[in-house]
């Protein structure tokens, strides 16, 4: 699994973590917790989008990078995620680590990130799953397992020992939160719950109910 970047400073979280003051340092400070706890992908969330009709669809993608800016994933921009992307740029996620009983949602416009940053990425991958991204028409319909791993073999004996380019249509996408909300289960459903809303150019945190 590629390492997850989590860009930006790491100040102190009080206790009371819905008393913290920036959702960035929160989860920054959650997500290093779940890297710890977790045995496998800490960094799997569940990504929401809708077609440009508004029907909703959702599966699970990896968290590549997290920052002030927002939340990044990477995909093939011609995958039915993809195209929904591009007709309704707005996006949902969750993360969900429940060997610490936590759960991250947020939601907000997407952008694509740049080619500088696509490219970076694409460079860290496996070169077997650059590979793959290359010859996968991902979302496409399929005859069989074999006719997918003949275009792999193609693939492979075209790029030789070379490079592996980063596909134009293989990039990466940033959500820039509009709200993001923290969940801590408690005994007896009495959960904790705190919902930042950016405001201005910062954020206002309110508890809430659970």
């Amino acid at each position: 699994m590629n390492e997850l970047t989590i860009g930006g400073a790491a100040p102190a979280i009080p206790e009371d973590f819905t008393r913290a003051e920036s959702p960035v340092a929160l989860f920054a400070a959650w997500m290093r917790e779940a890297e710890a706890a977790e045995p496998e992908d800490p960094n799997a969330m569940a990504l929401a989008t809708a077609d440009g009709d508004g029907l909703p669809d959702v599966r699970v993608v990896l968290l590549k990078a997290f920052d002030e800016r927002g939340f990044v994933f990477y995909t093939n921009t011609r995958s039915a995620k993809g195209e929904e992307l591009t007709a309704n740029p707005q996006a949902a996620l969750v993360l969900y680590w429940k060997s610490l009983r936590r759960q991250v949602r947020a939601r907000g416009p997407i952008e694509r990130v740049t080619d500088g940053e696509a490219d970076a990425y694409f460079a860290s991958r496996h070169r077997e799953s650059r590979i793959g991204a290359i010859a996968s028409r991902q979302s496409q319909p399929l005859a069989d397992r074999k006719t997918l791993m003949d275009e792999v073999a193609a693939v492979t004996e075209r790029v030789g020992d070379g490079p592996v380019p980063r596909p134009s249509h293989w990039t990466g996408f940033r959500i820039l939160p509009a709200s993001i909300e923290f969940w801590q289960n408690g005994d007896f459903r009495l959960h904790d719950r705190v919902r930042f809303v950016r405001e201005g150019g910062g954020w206002r945190g309110t508890r809430l109910y659970p």
